[in-house]
């Protein structure tokens, strides 16, 4: 599966693009320079039932964007 097939995917499943994630992410407070791919992780499952492997993918989006740190 391609990148952009997962992010497909996640649209799909969630009805959220990645820049929407961001702005949900800053309106919850879990958006912060810092945050960990763990507290992003597991805000994604609790939020939006997304798994590892989709988080990952919305998560590399944020740190390609420079939305958060790349570490």
């Amino acid at each position: 599966m391609s990148f952009q097939a997962y992010l497909d995917n996640i649209k799909a499943k969630t009805g959220h693009a990645p820049d929407d994630f961001k702005r949900l992410a800053e309106k919850s407070g879990i958006l912060k320079p810092s945050m960990t791919a763990t507290d992003f992780i597991h805000w994604m499952k609790d939020e939006f039932d997304l798994g590892r492997g989709h988080a990952m993918a919305i998560f590399a989006v944020f740190k390609e964007k420079g939305w958060i740190d790349k570490k």
